[in-house]
Parts: C-alpha cells; sequence; structure tokens
C-alpha cells in the first residue's frame, strides 16, 4: 500500500509539472524586470542618443523629439549635439518619479533634418527593445519642427510606436506652412524692401547669415517706433497668430515675432534649400487681405485704408512664386500627412504662438477628419503666450493623459486638462489663412 501511494504521487507530481508547460505563464509587465536605474548615452547610427530608466518603471518609454537646432554653417557658430530627453531638464525628475522611462536623440544633423528624426527616433526605439528591455508601451513625443518625425511616425510605424504626443506642432505639413510664411516675406519686401544681397522673396541667398545680415537691417527698423503699425500690417496680413485671436498683439509678442519669423524666413529657409537643391516655396493659390476688423484697427493706430490697399495690391500682382517642382518634391517627403494614424494622438497648442500658429492645430484636425480618424485625436489648448511656452504643470498633464489613453484605451475629454492649469477647454482653433 505504501508503495502504491508513493508511486501515485510522483505520477501526480510529473503530471503536475506537465501542466504547468503547456499553460502558457501570464504575462509580466516589463517595468517587473530590475533595468534600472540607468542612465546611458552613446551614438547610434551617428546620432548622440540618452536614455534614462528609473528604478520603479511603470513599462512606458517616452521617446523624445527636440524641435530646430540651427545648424553652424556660419563662422563662429557651434552645433548643439545634446540629446535632450525631455523639453527642459527640469522635467526629468518629476517623469522619473513617477516611473516613465525617458530616450532622448540629437539627430544625426542639424539644420532641417526631418528625414534623420524619424529615422533616429525609430532606431532608438528599436535599440531600446532589443538591448535594454521590452516596454509596455512607447510613446513618441515631441516639440516644434520634431512634431513633424512623430506625426509621419504615426502614420508609418505601427508597430514601434503606441501613441504621440504632439506639443507647439507643425500639423499642416511643411509645404503649407513655408507656403504660409511667404506670405510674410513678400509683406516684408513689399513695406520695407528686400535687399538684393539676401536674394528674393522665392528663393534667398543660400549662405544668407541672419545675425550679420538680416538682423542688422531688421533691428533699426523694430526699434523705430514709427515702424510699429507697418509691422502690425505684417503680422495681420500673414495670420499670425490668428485671424480673430488678436488684432491688437498680446503683451511682449512685438516685437519678438518679427525676429523669430524671420529667421526662419531667411536662414533657416536657405539651409533647406541647400538640401532640396533649389527654391520650395509658392504663391500661385494665394490671395492676401485683410478683415473688416483689422482694416479699423490698422486705421485707428495710423495705417490708412487708402495705404492698406496699395500694400494688398502690390502683393496679388505677385502671385506668381513658384517653387522648383524638385525642390518641392524633397521638402514634401516626410513633411506632409495623409492623416491615416493608427494609434492615438495628443497635441497641445499655445493659443498665441507666433511662429508655429494655432491655425495648424485646424489643418490637422481636418485632415485626420477626412481619413475618418478622428477618434484616434485628442487637441487641447493653453492661454500660453509665445511658441511651445507650456508650463511643467501642463506637460506633465499632457504626459499623462496619452499615457493613460493608450494604456487603458480611453480617449481623454476636456476634464482632463483643467482650467486653472491654464488649460483653455473648447477653444477651436481658426482656420489658416491660405490653402
Amino acid at each position: 500500500m505504501k508503495t502504491s501511494a508513493r508511486i501515485s504521487l510522483g505520477v501526480l507530481a510529473v503530471f503536475l509539472l506537465l501542466l504547468l508547460t503547456l499553460v502558457p505563464a501570464a504575462p509580466v509587465s516589463q517595468a517587473n524586470v530590475a533595468v534600472g536605474p540607468l542612465d546611458l548615452s552613446g551614438e547610434l547610427h551617428g546620432a548622440p542618443y540618452r536614455i534614462r530608466v528609473p528604478e520603479n518603471w511603470n513599462g512606458t518609454l517616452l521617446v523624445f523629439a527636440h524641435g530646430y537646432r540651427d545648424k553652424a554653417d556660419h563662422p563662429g557658430e557651434i552645433d548643439n549635439r545634446n540629446a535632450d530627453i525631455a523639453p527642459s531638464a527640469a522635467l526629468e525628475a518629476p517623469l522619473l518619479a513617477q516611473g516613465f522611462a525617458l530616450a532622448g536623440t540629437a539627430f544625426k544633423d542639424n539644420g532641417w533634418a526631418i528625414g534623420d528624426a524619424i529615422l533616429d527616433a525609430k532606431n532608438l526605439a528599436v535599440f531600446f527593445r532589443g538591448e535594454i528591455a521590452k516596454p509596455d508601451r512607447t510613446i513618441f513625443w515631441a516639440v516644434s519642427v520634431g512634431t513633424i518625425a512623430a506625426f509621419k511616425s504615426m502614420e508609418q510605424f505601427n508597430g514601434v510606436f503606441d501613441g504621440a504626443l504632439c506639443m507647439c506642432g507643425v500639423g499642416a505639413g511643411a509645404t503649407r506652412i513655408w507656403d504660409n510664411g511667404l506670405s510674410l516675406y513678400l509683406a516684408y519686401d513689399v513695406v520695407f524692401g528686400v535687399p538684393p544681397s539676401w536674394g528674393t522673396v522665392g528663393e534667398v541667398r543660400n549662405d544668407i547669415d541672419f545675425e550679420t545680415e538680416v538682423a542688422a537691417k531688421l533691428v533699426p527698423e523694430i526699434s523705430n517706433i514709427a515702424n510699429f503699425p507697418k509691422f502690425e500690417f505684417l503680422r495681420l496680413v500673414a495670420g499670425t497668430p490668428g485671424r480673430g485671436i488678436t488684432p491688437p498683439p498680446p503683451p511682449q509678442f512685438f516685437p519678438g515675432w518679427v525676429l523669430t519669423d524671420m529667421f526662419f524666413l531667411t536662414e533657416a529657409r536657405s539651409e533647406l534649400q541647400r538640401r532640396a537643391g533649389g527654391p520650395y516655396v509658392q504663391n500661385l493659390d494665394q490671395s492676401y487681405s485683410l478683415s473688416d476688423a483689422e482694416r479699423a484697427y490698422l486705421a485707428g493706430i495710423g495705417v490708412p485704408g487708402p495705404v492698406v490697399d496699395a500694400w494688398l495690391a502690390a502683393m496679388n500682382a505677385r502671385r506668381d512664386i513658384q517653387a522648383d517642382p524638385s525642390a518641392r518634391n524633397y521638402v514634401r517627403n516626410n513633411t506632409d500627412y495623409n492623416g491615416k494614424i493608427r494609434n492615438p494622438v495628443l497635441t497641445m497648442h499655445t493659443i498665441v504662438d507666433p511662429l508655429v500658429t494655432v491655425t495648424n492645430e485646424n489643418a490637422y484636425a481636418e485632415l485626420n477628419a477626412a481619413a475618418n480618424r478622428e477618434e484616434l485625436l485628442f487637441q487641447t489648448f493653453t492661454s500660453g503666450n509665445g511658441h511651445c511656452a507650456f508650463s511643467g504643470p501642463q506637460i506633465l498633464t499632457a504626459v499623462g493623459a496619452i499615457d493613460t489613453w493608450v494604456r487603458t484605451g480611453v480617449r481623454p475629454t476636456a476634464a482632463s486638462f483643467p482650467a486653472p492649469l491654464g488649460f483653455v477647454p473648447g477653444f477651436v482653433p481658426p482656420p489658416m489663412l491660405q490653402p
């Protein structure tokens, strides 16, 4: 009897062992794997990177893409090759404390390196998965020009990124936003005059330097208080920051917006022209006008109607600027979207943005709605004044919202973005002035 019992218990043990090998184990979050704390930096396919993983990793990897960085292509300039892992260093500690793993890439090159940004961010996410641990969720978050890489990646890389947070984003795509910038540059030529040494309105000189050439002319012009009404005409005809949001400029808006925008319309444009192999902006389908409210405002600060009419007529007489087709195709590649996003995208924009105007959000919403993907997009807005002028609590709130959305599949609501933190529930961005 005793021997028989021992045999039965042995058979039972073997059976239980066999059963355990056949039944799959319950999935275990990679956050439970002891990979942190970790602070790693290096270079991946020519792009500097940095990775930080906290000890209490929550399973979410945030891959960050920075905004535009001036390329050191003039004497005395030095390339910034820092691999930022958040919009500011001050955000690293609270994000790590909340359990997020952080990764960021400097891209292979500075300047308009959109193709590099797309590939470098993808490579970094794949590297993390293969060499460190497999995240439960990977979220692409980006600011300014870096959002172009994020928007495109959400259309292309379904298996790499599970969601995206795009802040102060170029939602209209590159060709459209550059064409819109042409309005401002043409208006500047009509009112103040573009020197022949800068090139033409449609094609700036390929090696123009903002600090020594453009700013040298621009700073005396904006320093003369008598020119303020003229710059207000430029701002309004270009649609900055968006029709109906002002007419009077917000506090401390002038003259910073002029300097920022003109840098991009001259030196930054020349850097992209070199990459593209020619001029890539055009205004064949544009028209230039002002609303009655804008006209009344200008008249009140000293620009009479006949002067406004003459400036607008001069601009509309020059709707013949045409891009080089090859150069325009270069810019369109990797920088224009189809709206067919595959995973959740959360955007956040200041209402008053002098560079990438909030009208970009209108364009992006229309594009995704046309592709029947509006349920995968949520847009929120803040009362901030400036390009990417978000507070730390606003950014942390947005990160938490996209992480929860990806984690649970439940789309955010307006209540996810409280007004006491500076969010503006119910705001509807105006359309872009130009097609």
